[in-house]
């Protein structure tokens, strides 16, 4: 039988924590953060991390685990949150994976073949054609050679534009191809929303309670350890207020970048799990009853055995 898994997804606020404590404590969950932000220690406010006191008590995992200066890669993450599913499961509670990016989740599911080890010259190579010609000439590029991987992969993300080339460069094949390996796990995928005006003023929100909160303190502290330059600098939250920090721009435009960047970012999210993973679509925030349609529909899909 396939270990069962319940996954909790969706953009930026709109009460993900909320929501898996609840189920957590109904259905004996433990937690694991699908976020490749909230493994960094230090990194709190800006990553929205789960706080001890929002916890109850409930088991949390993939927090705190890295240093700024380390990288967090999707094949760590999926080696580690596979490892972490077993070691739930045998203690008879029931994963839970909350939050993410949905490439990171979709690879958990898929067990997905990342295709090479990474080739740091290649990379350089076409990050320099990236800030030379633009990142939509790269992914042009991508197009010209690899049709599917530019089908899926937008031109905004040109990390993932080079990894697919470099894929593409090295084996001969799309990097998006998926043989021989379906699901590993009996998902069941709880996708949170709600009306688009009404995210986008949660998210501006937030980020104003994440200032209050000290987020400035923290995204400083960031790029005084070097964060320009490292992986866990280029998350949302932080990469906005490097600028207010070189006196490249006020404040205001700063705080208005991360906002604008926050919700495009919400939009990019819903865009891609609507089309990549079977996901059960519910709005907690104006149809706050609808909590027990979830529960009902979690019972369900437990009490029924997969091959």
């Amino acid at each position: 039988m396939k270990p069962k898994v319940l996954m909790i997804v969706g953009p930026t606020a709109v009460g993900k924590t909320d929501l898996s404590i609840t189920l957590a404590k109904k259905f004996d969950g433990e937690i694991i953060s699908g976020d490749s932000m909230q493994v960094y220690r230090h990194l709190d406010i800006g990553t929205a991390k789960v706080t001890a006191e929002e916890r109850q008590g409930i088991p949390h995992f993939l927090i705190n685990e890295c240093d700024v200066q380390d990288s967090f890669t999707v094949a760590m993450f999926v080696e580690r949150a596979t490892t972490l599913i077993s070691e739930i499961t045998a203690r008879g509670h029931l994963p839970m994976i909350v939050g993410g990016t949905g490439f990171y989740l979709q690879a958990l599911l898929t067990g997905l073949q990342l295709g090479t080890p990474a080739n740091q010259k290649f990379r350089d190579h076409w990050q320099t054609l990236a800030v030379e010609h633009g990142n939509q000439w790269v992914w042009d590029q991508l197009k010209q050679q690899d049709e599917i991987a530019a089908a899926k992969i937008p031109a905004g993300n040109v990390r993932r534009v080079i990894r697919a080339l470099e894929v593409f460069e090295t084996t001969g094949k799309s990097i998006e191809v998926q043989t021989d390996h379906p699901n590993r796990y009996d998902a069941f995928i709880v996708g949170l929303n709600t009306d688009r005006a009404v995210l986008y003023e949660r998210i501006n929100t937030r980020v104003d309670l994440m200032l209050k909160a000290g987020l400035l303190d923290e995204a400083h502290w960031l790029f005084e350890q070097g964060g320009e330059n490292l992986q866990a600098g280029r998350g949302i939250g932080y990469k906005e207020l490097f600028a207010y920090f070189r006196k490249t721009e006020s404040l205001d435009q700063a705080v208005t970048t991360l906002k604008q960047n926050s919700r495009h970012y919400a939009k990019r999210q819903l865009t891609w799990f609507r089309h990549q993973l079977p996901v059960n679509w519910y709005d907690l925030i104006q149809q706050p009853e609808k909590l027990e349609a979830i529960e009902r529909q979690t019972q369900v899909w437990l009490a029924n055995k997969n091959n």
